[in-house]
């Protein structure tokens, strides 16, 4: 076993989503969590080195973790990176079906038959936009009985990979890009007749273009019909960090824990965190995320909250994301769990 004091960074990233890790790292638990061991935390995602930030999407790092979509982790896993599932949370948010008005589209079953655009980027990473926006396809048809067969999918190709376009003069000094903008100048040009989109952006450009909304399902009462690529979203650990350093996944967890029962009793400074975390407004987020955003920040390992990453994960192996097929609860690591448990009783 590597000696305790052998480690003296880890590499961290999460995505700009509501995320305990986002809202730990903005209260300056973490980096205070980890001084104390002697450790300084660096983000893979703020990285100048695209080899450093491609471990957002494939979790390559030595001693790193990773909170947010589940699509990256998952294929990741699926590929033979040895990672450990730790830790989910979920946080519902905004997921729609929407067109422009003018198309004749007024109900999901209106659909049948019309062009349902997807955009496409090119192969390397993980196409986890292309996933979702498939899985919002196929649970809104599902609500009416409808099949993906009864819908034309209409590729919408991209250029530039996920790493790509990080910096230059076509961001006007933002960090990134707003998503949807492909989807929604093929929807202008005639070329698609409805799109998906979700959360803080999706519901931003729905309302910047006045979309009509076809199906809003991100809030709907069945957890299936919820499931996507951050419905529920992983914290995910290398294999080394796991074996080498179980304590500092427990201390990693506890924190995040700590995050989560704060934000409970901080529903007004948990939008505005949230609001910086994902570049939108406090209305914005309200608005994409729902009135009860703050209660729904906690990390846990349940075999509810594992099934759903288990039904996403074929959901993804079915529709060809996944280099191959894998158990879902041999990803899964409970140590640090087991260890929290230990430490609470002592």
């Amino acid at each position: 076993m590597t000696r305790k004091d052998a480690i003296s960074q880890i590499w961290y990233t999460r995505c700009p989503v509501p995320t305990p890790v986002g809202l730990a790292t903005q209260l300056g638990l973490l980096d205070t969590a980890f001084a104390a061991e002697g450790i300084t935390l660096n983000s893979i995602i703020d990285s100048k080195d695209r080899s450093i930030r491609s471990s957002h999407f494939d979790h390559h790092l030595d001693y790193s973790f990773r909170h947010g979509g589940n699509v990256p982790p998952v294929r990741a896993r699926s590929e033979g990176n040895p990672t450990r599932l730790v830790g989910i949370t979920w946080t519902d948010e905004f997921q729609a079906i929407i067109t422009l008005p003018g198309t004749g589209i007024k109900t999901t079953r209106d659909l049948f038959g019309r062009r349902f655009g997807i955009a496409r980027r090119p192969p390397g990473i993980v196409d986890f936009m292309a996933a979702t926006a498939l899985k919002g396809l196929v649970s809104a048809l599902s609500l009416e009985g409808l099949a993906p067969s009864d819908v034309e999918i209409v590729d919408i190709p991209l250029s530039e990979s996920v790493l790509d376009g990080r910096e230059g003069p076509q961001l006007y000094g933002l960090r990134n890009r707003q998503a949807y903008g492909p989807e929604i100048a093929a929807l202008l040009r005639g070329e698609v007749d409805a799109i998906y989109v979700k959360g803080t952006p999706g519901i931003a450009v729905a309302n910047l273009f006045a979309a009509h909304m076809v199906a809003e399902f991100g809030f709907h009462p069945d957890p299936k019909i919820r499931i996507n690529s951050g419905s529920p979203r992983v914290l995910t650990v290398d294999e080394r960090l796991a074996q080498d350093r179980p304590d500092l996944v427990a201390k990693l967890i506890a924190t995040l824990k700590q995050a989560g029962a704060w934000a409970e009793e901080h529903p007004d400074e948990v939008r505005r965190f949230v609001a910086r975390e994902v570049g939108a407004s406090e209305e914005v987020v309200a608005a994409a995320n729902g009135p009860d955003l703050h209660k729904h920040l906690g990390i846990g390992l349940e075999p509810t909250l594992v099934e759903a990453i288990g039904h996403y994960k074929d959901f993804l192996h079915e529709w060809g994301f996944l280099a191959s097929n894998f158990d879902i609860d041999t990803w899964v690591d409970h140590r640090p769990w087991a260890e929290l448990d230990i430490r609470a009783v002592a």
